[in-house]
Order: C-alpha cells, then sequence, then structure tokens
C-alpha cells in the first residue's frame, strides 16, 4: 500500500500601518494557522512587530492596533526566522495574496544579508482568485464568504490576523470541500437508463392542461424565500432581479 503523501498548508494574514509599501508601510500582525491533509492541527504562529513608525488613520479603524500597543514589541528582524521556519515547506493559503506577500517581501527586503522573498521557501494559492472563479459577479470578500460557507465570524467586530487566519481556514475548508452553490447547474443531473430503447410518445387525445395559480400566501411565501436567497448572495437572486 502506497504510503499517504502529507500535504501540509499554512493559512496566513497580516495587518499592516497602511495600504501600500511604496509608502513604505509595514507589517504590524502575522497570524498564521497549519493545516495537514485538510485538518486543522491546532499549530499556529502569532506575532506583533514594531513598525517604528506610525499608523495610518484609516488602517487603525480596520484593526485596532495602536503605536502605543506595539512599542513594546519586537522589530521583524528579531521574529522572521521562526516565521520563515512556520511557513518553510508549506502552501501559504491566502486572501488576496498580492498584498500580504507584497508586505512580506518587502519586509524580507530590508533586511541585511542574504536576500529571500516568500516564495523561495513556499508556494502560495490565493483564495482571493479561487473565490472569484467558483463565484463570478458576486461579493467575494472575507465577509461575504462567510455568509456564503456558513462560517461563524461573529467574533469579527475589527480585523485581526490570527482571527482572520483562522476563519480563512474554515472558508478555505467550506470553499473546497464539496458544492454548496445555489447554481441549477450544480444539481445532480438525472440518471438515465441508456439500454432502454422504447420511445415515449404524449398522448395525443388528452384535455387541456389545467392552470393553476398560486393564491396569496404562496406568492408571499414565494417572495419571502427570493429574499432569503438574496441576502445569502449578497443581492445576486437573479428570480428576484428579474421580477422588479
Amino acid at each position: 500500500m502506497a504510503e499517504q503523501k502529507i500535504k501540509r498548508q499554512v493559512v496566513l494574514d497580516t495587518e499592516t500601518t497602511g495600504l501600500s509599501t511604496a509608502d513604505d508601510h509595514r507589517i504590524i500582525e502575522i497570524g498564521c494557522v497549519e493545516v495537514i491533509n485538510r485538518r486543522l492541527t491546532g499549530e499556529r504562529f502569532h506575532q506583533y512587530i514594531n513598525p517604528k513608525r506610525e499608523i495610518d488613520a484609516g488602517a487603525m479603524e480596520v484593526h485596532g492596533i495602536t503605536p502605543e500597543f506595539l512599542a513594546d514589541k519586537p522589530l521583524f528582524s528579531s521574529v522572521v526566522d521562526d516565521f520563515m521556519r512556520f511557513i518553510d515547506g508549506a502552501e501559504l493559503i491566502i486572501h488576496n495574496a498580492a498584498f500580504d506577500v507584497g508586505f512580506l517581501n518587502h519586509e524580507l527586503a530590508k533586511l541585511k544579508g542574504k536576500k529571500r522573498q516568500i516564495t523561495d521557501v513556499c508556494s502560495v494559492l490565493d483564495t482571493l482568485k479561487l473565490a472569484r472563479d467558483k463565484h463570478p459577479g458576486q461579493k467575494n470578500n472575507l465577509d461575504a464568504l462567510c455568509r456564503r460557507y456558513y462560517v461563524d465570524n461573529s467574533n469579527r467586530e475589527l480585523h485581526g490576523a490570527l482571527l482572520d487566519a483562522e476563519i480563512l481556514a474554515d472558508v478555505y475548508l467550506a470553499m473546497t470541500g464539496g458544492q454548496v452553490s445555489l447554481s441549477l447547474a450544480a444539481e445532480t443531473p438525472i440518471k438515465t437508463d441508456k439500454t432502454m430503447d422504447t420511445e415515449i410518445v404524449a398522448p395525443t387525445n388528452r384535455g387541456p392542461l389545467r392552470v393553476i395559480k398560486a393564491n396569496q400566501d404562496e406568492l408571499l411565501a414565494h417572495d419571502a424565500n427570493l429574499q432569503r436567497l438574496n441576502k445569502m448572495t449578497d443581492g445576486q437572486c437573479l428570480w428576484l432581479s428579474s421580477t422588479e
């Protein structure tokens, strides 16, 4: 019997002082959780980092991390070796990977010695691209995916790297674990017996079909169901839009 190959993945998120490395914004938090063969192991890497610079007000509104809180936290250079060991050889699972990988590479480029990049030690899977491929034309941010895949994010009042990594791990496993789409095209096709060669002919002597119209209670129930579908799909219910 062939030995099962172990697939190690690390779900990662970061928080930063701002939006662009072009303005020398820095990482202030890294959160990672380990997944092996699609099971959360409980192993994690979590670190706050002193960026040695101010934090944009807009960024602070998102994650709530202040310069005062980070004043006694280590520099990136002090934690980089532990971080790189944790992700070494894994497939990184990141939502909007270009952002986080760009910031991580920006931090690595600032270090003295041999220059490294994230992809030197691991591969990267972008769940934002994955979600857009699976759900084109819909909202695919983390909150929208939590609603779509029934992942509890009720504790997510503010963004946090470790919390978001834990939530993303659940979303990724749900998104890649089976079909939960509301698309009618995804339904299991009706099986047919290909051995049957008898032609089925509709009777020609039947009377006109009876038309049964929905009553008011049924119409209200139908509308409520459409509203529920519209909420679950972030306003993308085609049946509802066609009636408006």
